[in-house]
């Protein structure tokens, strides 16, 4: 008997050393704006490709709100994280202010959270270790100058959005109206063209999208129905693209006047669809970004942290793509 629990003890204690000497896997999570998106479905991607290069040490949890969810419901979902103690978030803040709260209380319980794509406002950035992503002012600043070479006398202009409350789209409508206005403006989304360096923006605009990808070919359709004048059209993010037979559709009647450049047509992103798009003359220039990079990036980063290696640079940009009909095939960058 004596011998048989000796036995069992050792047996325990070779158990106990084997599980307190495995190290526990990590939990990382990476929140998009909204799923079944093409844009975050490559940071999603690039997300997995970290979790995979390290054999095992974290996993990366995508998870983020419905299709057409964001604000209120991606708040929720990082408050759930909190309370489940995960070991890190990155977050796409759908609604900058409203995201505060979720993290405050991330940084109350001691996780990290980095933002990726889309920034809180500035006066809540100490709530996040670094901001991980695409310099979104210059996005615009791009695509204007893209409309800027296709009308350099100017002309009626309308700029198409995500959300009003989303930092990152307001950071690039400033773009677009500081560049096309040759005037630096005091804080986003800018101020309104109205004749600045002849640029002017039409009644009903912007557009504000809030990533429902229908709803942005049909907003397209009803401008130029009421404008079919207009001299450049804005995406400030790829919408209508993302939905491309939809948009084939609406773009097709002004594929002559894009060619003709009568309508600098120039979108955000530069997705595989979207350059098929570019490339079957629907539009004239794209300015895209990495998501693949911000995903890898941002998991790197925590994990890093995780080791006790320094934090990620706050910003940490990730770049840009700059692609017109003449330089598609060597536009994208590795």
């Amino acid at each position: 008997m004596r011998k048989l629990l000796l036995t069992a003890a050792v047996a325990l204690g070779a158990m106990t050393v084997a599980v307190s000497g495995a190290q526990a896997k990590f939990v990382f999570a990476l929140v998009p704006k909204n799923m079944n998106n093409p844009f975050f479905d490559q940071a999603r991607d690039g997300c997995k490709k970290a979790e995979a290069e390290s054999k095992g040490a974290f996993e990366c949890m995508y998870i983020g709100p419905g299709e057409h969810g964001g604000g209120d419901e991606e708040v929720a979902i990082v408050q759930d994280l909190v309370a489940k103690k995960v070991d890190g978030i990155a977050v796409s803040p759908s609604n900058a202010a409203a995201m505060v709260v979720a993290a405050q209380a991330a940084k109350d319980a001691g996780i990290p959270v980095l933002t990726w794509d889309s920034d809180l406002l500035p006066e809540n950035k100490d709530l996040r270790v670094a901001y991980i992503g695409t310099h979104n002012y210059e996005i615009g600043a791009n695509l204007a100058k893209l409309a800027m070479k296709i009308k350099p006398k100017g002309g009626t202009v309308c700029i198409q959005s995500g959300g009003a409350a989303a930092a990152n789209h307001n950071e690039r409508m400033q773009g677009i109206r500081d560049t096309l206005a040759g005037v630096k403006s005091a804080a986003s989304p800018g101020d309104r063209l109205t004749g600045q360096n002849g640029w002017t923006e039409i009644d009903g605009c912007p557009l504000y999208t809030n990533d429902d990808f229908p709803l942005s070919v049909q907003q397209f359709q009803d401008i130029m129905g009421k404008n079919p004048n207009l001299d450049a059209f804005i995406p400030t993010g790829g919408f209508p693209q993302f939905v491309p037979d939809a948009n084939r559709a609406a773009v097709a009647p002004f594929k002559d006047k894009i060619a003709s450049k009568a309508l600098a047509l120039v979108v955000a992103d530069t997705l595989p669809v979207q350059i098929d798009q570019m490339k079957e003359g629907l539009s004239l220039g794209q300015v895209g970004q990495r998501p693949f990079e911000m995903g890898y990036k941002t998991m790197m980063a925590l994990w890093d942290m995780k080791q006790g290696k320094p934090a990620p640079a706050d910003p940490t940009y990730t770049g840009l793509d700059v692609c017109t009909p003449e330089n598609v095939a060597t536009c994208i960058g590795k």
